[in-house]
């Protein structure tokens, strides 16, 4: 890999281009709950019948399909011992538990001494037999110990298949008329007032000494079959493990990207590639995400040390995300708001799905043009990925441009309060960005207008709160919210033309704008002009059918037209 990894390149971007240099390499992820690699000698074999995923790197995190209904194995080998007097206390109630129902044969005889790490979970089994009055517990493997209902993904209860080993493991706990488990979930249900309780404590204790290799296949298994919270679950287990194994990254990377978590499936990559470098499908999986977050140049690059593993048709998507973006920089620096619109959602079409700089840059030039409401509603489908992270992913001037942008659209939206906030937290970020400063500015003074005018109108002072949402509308002249609310107090003062207008105004930059429609419905009513008001009213209960102020005023305005008929 002789080229300059793009991560470590401050402003070399198309998107730096569009938006301003900035670095985007984020600090190196630690796993926060390393564990010691257990022994070898101690670890569980995989039995035969699973790809062995050592051997092979390369389909070091392919899916593994657990074993078949014909697959066997031999039954666990329980010893014989002559004098009872010798066994544990888990041997002796084990024996005393039998009747009924029951398996019957001898108790098994654990020694401590010799057995590692079973021996040392001893210990906490007896402890959680002790709070919770369980004596009935299951094998799970060779060095594993847990509850019958905490067997996660092991298949419990009869399967109906013909494989006695299989069944004689799952039955091999006392069934009779003994009832310790069902005990056990009756207290879990009293506790909680509720279902049973999910699996915790002892399972996911001992669940931490089991083969990592066992917890990435369980975790294949659920990838495979939808589960993508439950293999997430596993895959950070394998990792507690063994924190240097670049496929378990690699395949945690693949369950938070299912779950929608891409900027986090990112660093999980890119930590897979600190561990190994050249480990292609990590990279092919990195540029895959790197094409949908809008970085194409960052996906090129990956996709070249991908190798064989690069997917074609996501080379196709980086290649198209990239001739867009720069038809984009071209757009931005002529001052082409069309275009600039156009070429953004076409770079969002054809790959770039989740990438919020590029949909912040569409909906800033929907501002622009006050399309107020398509900017709202690109934004809304937008990815909302968190703060903190958009500023690890693209820096601080890239999360700034992002947030300002936000700003803006609550501002137009009618979240004041919201809009400060989103405003200062840019200005943090990027305190040499003078539009930053000049939104702040914006956001306080529109915020402090609408406030004062809100409080002047409860004070039924109309002719005041006129005044002040004009100073707000002095900073911006199409903001939905002031307009309407001027409406609202030249309606009071039976200036309903004027009215009109400020709602038609609020209108053309916001068309859904249900508010500014009932209020001119109103005004039209008060004047007699109930042909309009009836088309206001039969566009508003088209969006809600159930609004009985809608109807009410819908329903005097056809008395009113057939009486003058």
């Amino acid at each position: 890999m002789g080229d300059v990894s793009p991560e470590r390149k401050s402003g070399c971007g198309i998107l730096s281009a569009v938006f301003g240099g900035r670095s985007i390499w984020p600090r190196r992820l630690h796993s926060s709950s390393s564990l010691p690699t257990p022994n070898p000698k101690n670890k569980t074999n995989i039995e035969n019948g699973f790809t062995n995923l050592d051997n092979d790197p390369k389909h070091a995190d392919r899916i593994i399909s657990r074993p078949g209904q014909n697959y066997s194995k031999s039954p666990p080998v329980y010893h014989h011992h002559q004098q009872q007097q010798h066994q544990t206390p888990i041997n002796a109630r084990a024996k005393k538990e039998t009747g009924p129902g029951n398996i019957p044969g001898p108790a098994r005889n654990i020694a401590r001494a010799g057995l590692g790490i079973s021996g040392e979970l001893e210990t906490m089994i007896a402890d959680h037999q002790k709070s919770n009055g369980a004596g009935s517990l299951v094998r799970a493997s060779s060095s594993n110990v847990m509850l019958f209902g905490d067997l996660g993904n092991l298949r419990q209860g009869n399967t109906n298949n013909n494989n006695n080993n299989e069944n004689e493991n799952i039955n091999y706990y006392p069934t009779g008329n003994n009832n310790n488990i069902n005990n056990v979930a009756a207290k879990r249900e009293e506790k909680n007032g509720a279902g049973p309780e999910k699996p915790v404590s002892l399972c996911r204790a001992v669940s931490t000494r089991m083969d990592p290799e066992q917890l990435k296949i369980l975790g294949n298994e659920d990838y495979k079959n939808g589960r993508f919270a439950e293999a997430l679950a596993l895959y950070d287990a394998a990792i507690s493990i063994d924190p240097n194994k670049a496929s378990y990254r690699s395949n945690k990377s693949a369950a938070l990207t299912a779950l929608g978590q891409l900027l986090e499936a990112a660093f999980e990559c890119r930590e897979a590639i600190r561990i190994d470098p050249f480990y292609q499908r990590a990279h092919n999986r990195l540029a895959t995400l790197y094409v949908r977050l809008g970085e194409p140049e960052k996906a090129v690059y990956h996709f070249k040390q991908a190798g064989v593993e690069a997917d074609p048709d996501a080379i196709n998507k980086a290649k198209e995300v990239q001739f867009h973006l720069n038809k984009c920089t071209d757009a931005k620096r002529q001052q082409d708001l069309n275009t600039l619109v156009k070429e953004s959602g076409l770079s969002i079409s054809v790959g770039a799905d989740s990438a919020p700089l590029i949909f912040a840059l569409k909906a800033e030039a929907l501002l622009k043009l006050n399309r107020h409401q398509e900017a709202i509603q690109t934004i809304a489908n937008g990815p909302n990925f968190d703060l903190d992270e958009c500023t690890k992913f693209f820096g601080p001037i890239g999360s700034a441009t992002l947030i300002l942008v936000r700003a803006q659209i609550d501002m137009a939206n009618g979240r004041f309060d919201d809009a400060v906030a989103a405003a200062q937290r840019a200005s943090r970020l990027d305190s040499n960005n003078k539009e930053a400063n000049t939104v702040l500015r914006k956001t306080r003074a529109v915020s402090t207008s609408r406030s004062k005018g809100n409080d002047l109108f409860k004070a039924a002072r109309y002719s005041d709160a006129c005044v002040a949402y004009e100073e707000g509308l002095n900073h911006d002249p199409y903001n939905a919210i002031l307009l309407c609310n001027r409406a609202a107090c030249m309606s009071k003062l039976n200036q309903y033309e004027k009215a009109i207008e400020d709602c038609n105004a609020a209108l053309n930059v916001r068309p859904a704008y249900s508010k500014a429609r009932l209020r001119r419905a109103d005004c039209y009513s008060k004047m007699g002009n109930w042909g309009a008001c009836l088309q206001d009213c039969e566009v508003l209960l088209r969006e809600n059918p159930e609004d009985e102020e809608v109807a009410k005023l819908s329903k005097e305005a056809k008395t009113q037209l057939q009486q003058s008929r």
